[in-house]
């Protein structure tokens, strides 16, 4: 399996990620598997038939589909005439460019879109990356930047702030600011605090070998204990840390 990652135009940094582009090789057959980060994004299939989320999903060719912010883990079968590429939008941005329906609706999910939402297959074949950074350019609408401003107060704390301090600092009741994090996000702004603060952890194990221990990682990432981190990672990953 072949994979890559290509940044978007500098206009759409603040918005995009990435784009990413994987193809199945000669041999390939297995199920790959993709832990949340958070992020909403766009597929396109321009290979095979593609099974994804579990079994559950079939993606089939020159389709676009939206993949809704994920809550735990999703195997995608990949084959030798597999071939998709995809856009990793960042958290809370998919109302910048579509309106189509509240995230809510979309978490854990994969939802193929009507063809007024979709890619046009022929132009995006002859090339790519001019045809998404165009097709995205032209649909950007303006930020929440109340919205943005809240992610990066937690990505900055690591997921460890707490939400009512969060609301405090932006003058904002907690009721309101769920009701915006479901609708541009998918989910509440404690669930997002969880899955940020997991991503940092499952960053320091992959990085740290054999220097520290679970217990040391799970304090430092604001877990009660070896053993709450280990069942978040299982939830999140239906793996256990050993096997990371």
């Amino acid at each position: 399996m072949k994979y890559k990652e290509i940044q978007p135009s500098t206009a759409l940094d603040p918005y995009i990620h990435s784009f990413w582009q994987l193809k199945g090789e000669e041999n390939d057959r297995q199920w790959e598997r993709i832990f949340p980060d958070g992020c909403p994004g766009l597929v396109i299939n321009l290979g095979d038939t593609c099974v994804t989320d579990n079994g559950v999903v079939t993606m089939d060719f020159a389709k676009t589909y939206v993949v809704g912010t994920m809550t735990s883990f999703k195997d995608s079968f990949i084959e030798a005439d597999t071939h998709l590429f995809g856009v990793c939008l960042k958290p809370g941005i998919f109302s910048n460019f579509y309106s189509y329906a509240p995230q809510n609706e979309l978490t854990d999910k994969t939802v193929q879109l009507e063809q007024k939402y979709s890619f046009n297959i022929d132009k995006f074949i002859k090339n790519p990356l001019y045809y998404l950074n165009l097709f995205f350019t032209d649909r950007l609408q303006n930020r929440n930047d109340l919205l943005q401003s809240i992610i990066s107060d937690i990505h900055q704390s690591n997921g460890q702030v707490s939400i009512s301090e969060i609301a405090k600092k932006s003058f904002i009741s907690i009721r309101r600011l769920e009701r915006n994090f479901k609708t541009h996000i998918g989910i509440t702004p404690k669930e997002y605090s969880n899955i940020v603060r997991f991503q940092n952890a499952l960053s320091i194990i992959k990085n740290s070998g054999q220097d520290r221990s679970l217990l040391d990682i799970a304090i430092e990432c604001g877990y009660y204990d070896h053993s709450h981190l280990t069942n978040e990672i299982k939830r999140k990953t239906g793996l256990v840390p050993s096997q990371l």
